[in-house]
């Protein structure tokens, strides 16, 4: 027997329109026997706005029945609002029909973020996808080994499957991935954030490349951010990218002159204004790619690694010939290791292929731990420090303390210290972030020829070097494998490439200035070769003096910079205040590097 019942929904009006919207949902029960309740479609998105439902007592049916049974609230289609709501093709798919072995399906059953797919930014992202099929092959493949470790993380926790592919818009899953803005890893998480979210990060090993611990850190900061937005996943991923102090300023704005607090009416910077939509069009497409005309690589819905604790230090060659794999293939599956064995001071574990795990376990049974890493004796010499020991043997001075016992800085001549160091060349640990960087260098080399090599002394930092050599302080670091704000070793070498001849080092003489706080001020004797169309009289230097200058009235940064004759992009280099000031007004302070020599 089946029992039909037509519903009419009351009328609801959307935004500032005056047109009413009626809905219609028609409820079918078929009650049997032999058979369980059919799950049905639900409406598209489209169709049902997210106001809620009022119980009803008492409907007219199509057939002008009157019906006295009471509407229960949760029997009536579910609430769904602009962020929380079923994908757009709004399927229930019973579990018996989706497909075990596809991680694809088991992500699709995850996704529960309305996609926006009326909106304009978000077809235009489609329509990079659909257009770039073979971009999604090489993503698609990066993600593979880890993609079924974070479905599993991301249903443990209750979050939308769409966060899946936000490594995706972040990084395209690439673990080595590193910004100018200092984020590294999949996730794309930045210093500050890290130690904030209890993530290591030193010489041996960066926690925010780490694809277990990274993953676990940035779902804990997006549900805290979830939790903080009023519960609306789009500004929590809004915050993700450009922090919740700006999608929280943005909102007060609308909310002093009456505008909607969701996205897509915020006006954030460039970059976040496109990254919601992008996730949202991926997410689109993987809920529905024969839609899009897009063919999504397999991916299996099995487990492609394991964790292995290895109990202490050991070689990333020494761990590769027990399991009989490369050493890159370690290093991809572990790419928070940045150098040629796991940190001496943990964590103690691996990231290993399931095929693999017991047979490095078994190994490890038989490994003397003399056989883990090998050892070199350093005898100290008159005048050497342990920073300078470690630089020379690619170590920190940590570890030598650590390995010698040694509790304060203080060493002596003809101290005997060992130092654990790799078994294998140097090549063998081809994903180590020195060699990654040696790379990089070379590709560099190719396009502008032999570097400039200078060695670090003690006080230097990138601003002086850059001032020093006429290069922006971004350049200096990108070259080197490192961000603008990081500290330098004495001792290590840093590479500057496409300097003329007239700013390298054998032309290039420095002393201090008259102002010995201030190691930016440099005064410096350009000798330029005799013929050439640049040269200047012998006798003509430039001098290089700090100047604190007070904005006066009616002076622009142009005119400034004009003045004392340096470009405007200098004068925002030397001060980062004024670059986030939409004007300046007269008394502002303004920092100044100029050549007293070449000035008015």
């Amino acid at each position: 027997m089946s029992l039909k019942i037509d519903v009419m929904l009351r009328a609801m009006r959307r935004g500032k329109q005056s047109t009413t919207i009626f809905t219609i949902v028609t409820v079918t029960i078929a009650l049997s026997a032999c058979q369980s309740v059919k799950l049905t479609p639900l409406p598209a998105p489209a169709q049902i706005e997210s106001a809620k439902l009022a119980p009803v007592e008492m409907l007219e049916s199509s057939d002008g029945i009157h019906d006295d049974t009471p509407i229960i609230e949760t029997a009536a289609a579910p609430e769904l609002s602009p962020e929380t709501t079923a994908t757009d093709s709004s399927i229930l798919v019973e579990e018996s029909v989706r497909d075990p072995e596809d991680l694809w399906a088991r992500l699709r059953e995850r996704f529960s973020l309305y996609h926006h797919l009326e909106h304009p930014r978000v077809q235009s992202e489609i329509r990079w996808y659909q257009r770039h099929p073979n971009y999604l092959k090489r993503v698609v493949q990066r993600a593979q080994p880890h993609l079924h470790f974070i479905v599993g993380e991301i249903e443990s926790a209750g979050l939308p499957g769409e966060l899946a592919l936000l490594p995706i818009v972040e990084s395209a899953y690439d673990p080595f991935a590193y910004s100018h803005g200092r984020a590294a890893g999949i996730w794309q998480i930045i210093p500050g954030t890290a130690r904030h979210l209890g993530l290591k990060s030193n010489y041996w090993y960066d926690g925010r490349r780490d694809i277990p611990e990274a993953t676990d850190a940035a779902l804990r900061y997006l549900t805290a951010l979830h939790r903080s937005l009023d519960k609306n996943w789009l500004l929590a991923l809004a915050a993700y990218n450009n922090g919740e102090g700006n999608v929280r300023r943005a909102m007060r704005k609308n909310r002093r002159v009456g505008k909607p607090e969701d996205f897509f009416d915020l006006k954030l910077n460039p970059e976040t204004t496109g990254y919601v939509p992008r996730l949202l069009a991926i997410s689109a497409v993987v809920a529905s790619p024969e839609q899009y005309g897009v063919t999504l690589p397999a991916v299996s819905n099995k487990p492609h690694w394991m964790i292995v604790s290895v109990g202490s230090q050991i070689d990333v060659a020494t761990a590769a010939e027990l399991m009989e794999i490369s050493a890159e293939t370690i290093y991809r599956l572990n790419p928070g290791l940045n150098q040629w064995s796991t940190p001496p001071a943990g964590p103690h574990r691996l990231v290993v292929p399931i095929s693999q795990a017991s047979r490095l376990l078994s190994g490890l049974n038989h490994l003397a731990p003399a056989d883990r890493v090998a050892w070199l004796r350093h005898v100290v010499k008159s005048g050497e420090t342990l920073g300078e020991i470690a630089v020379a043997y690619g170590t920190t001075v940590r570890t030598l303390q650590q390995s010698n016992n040694i509790t304060g800085d203080v060493i002596i001549p003809e101290q005997s210290l060992m130092i654990p160091t790799a078994r294998q060349p140097s090549a063998t640990y081809s994903l180590s972030q020195s060699e990654r960087l040696k790379r990089t260098q070379e590709r560099l080399q190719t396009t502008h020829g032999q570097p400039l090599r200078h060695r670090v002394v003690r006080g230097d930092t990138l601003w002086d070097l850059s001032m020093k050599y006429d290069v922006s302080v971004r350049s200096l670091a990108k070259w080197n494998g490192k961000a603008p704000r990081d500290l330098l070793l004495p001792g290590e070498e840093l590479l500057l490439f496409g300097l003329s001849q007239t700013n390298s080092g054998p032309q290039t003489t420095t002393t201090p200035s008259n102002s010995s706080t201030d190691a930016a001020v440099r005064r410096t004797t350009l000798e330029h070769p005799l013929g050439s169309a640049s040269a200047v009289p012998p006798n003509q230097r430039n001098v290089m003096r700090k100047i604190n200058y007070r904005v006066r009235s009616g002076e622009s940064l142009a005119s400034i910079a004009s003045r004392f004759r340096v470009n405007v992009a200098r004068v925002l280099e030397w001060n980062q205040h004024l670059a986030k000031q939409r004007y300046i007004h007269p008394g502002d302070p303004v920092t100044l590097y100029v050549d007293v020599t070449s000035t008015n």
